[in-house]
């Protein structure tokens, strides 16, 4: 009777040494990219709109309508206008057009405002977790509340903000727009990168500081936390970012926070599949 040979157990794959997960910590202005771009937004509808702007002294009459305008030009010949709208300068004042475009909708520098205020509020008042609910919930009940009260208070407080009337020219939009962009361009690709962690198999790399020099730590018994998502910040703004919270192993065991990661939910399961991957590789054996 014939006896099979048993056959070798394949040999372990080697693990990739080379593989590296890079966390990158960004600074709070990578969350201001709705001002620049509703910015850039509001420029271009400024200048496609080709209203420009002129300056009037003071105690100009308002706009009244003439139904004869006669215009003596500077070579002394004279043109008349029927039907048009005219201004009344004081005497001894003149009125000057210039070459500054401005929306005649007051709604641009309104909405522009706005967002610049809710950016400046959720980067500085972080709500983690159940307190943006908590917000959410309150805004929509305090709606409600005054929806229902009696004397249209509601009504009389969209009246006031309807009133509310801010007007930027399209130079003013596009400096604003554009040195922000500028800035949060720098920062992101280039000084938010030199803050960083880099994870590879059985070793942590960690520099912290611009100028600073990495320093590696071993990845045995170290873990990671993802801390509780800020709704505002993170989802709306960071497009689902987060903070990561590292902390290892052993008698001199270190804290690392690493705000504003983006793709942090992604890279927190890569971090963990490869921690337990190099547990079960440098485990003892059966």
């Amino acid at each position: 009777m014939s006896t099979a040979t048993p056959q070798p157990a394949a040999p372990a794959p080697a693990h990739d040494t080379r593989r590296e997960i890079l966390i990158v910590s960004h600074s709070s202005l990578f969350y201001w990219w709705p001002v620049w771009a509703v910015g850039f937004l509001m420029f271009a509808i400024t200048m496609f709109s080709g209203d420009r702007m002129i300056t009037v002294p003071r105690k100009t009459s308002q706009v009244e309508k003439a139904k004869t305008v006669l215009v003596t030009t500077e070579d002394g010949k004279e043109e008349k206008y029927e039907n048009r709208e005219v201004i009344v300068a004081p005497e001894k004042t003149s009125i000057r057009a210039t070459e500054l475009y401005i929306s005649r909708s007051k709604n641009l520098g309104v909405i522009f405002c706005i967002v610049l205020l809710l950016v400046i509020t959720i980067t500085n008042v972080p709500l983690r977790g159940l307190w943006s609910v908590i917000v959410i919930v309150v805004a929509v009940a305090l709606i409600l509340i005054l929806a229902l009260m009696p004397g249209n208070i509601l009504e009389h407080l969209l009246e006031y903000l309807f009133i509310l009337d801010v007007r930027i020219n399209a130079a003013g939009y596009l400096m604003i727009s554009l040195v922000l962009f500028i800035l949060w361009l720098v920062v992101f690709l280039f000084f938010d990168r030199q803050v960083y962690m880099v994870f590879t198999p059985g070793q942590l790399r960690v520099k912290l500081e611009i100028g600073d020099a990495e320093t590696a730590y071993d990845t045995t018994g170290m873990t990671i936390q993802k801390q509780r998502s800020d709704l505002f910040r993170h989802w709306i703004l960071g497009i689902g970012s987060g903070d990561l919270i590292v902390r290892t192993a052993g008698a001199h065991s270190h804290h690392f926070d690493m705000p504003n990661v983006l793709f942090l939910g992604r890279k927190v399961r890569e971090i963990e599949d490869m921690l337990r991957s190099r547990q079960v590789v440098t485990g003892p054996s059966a």
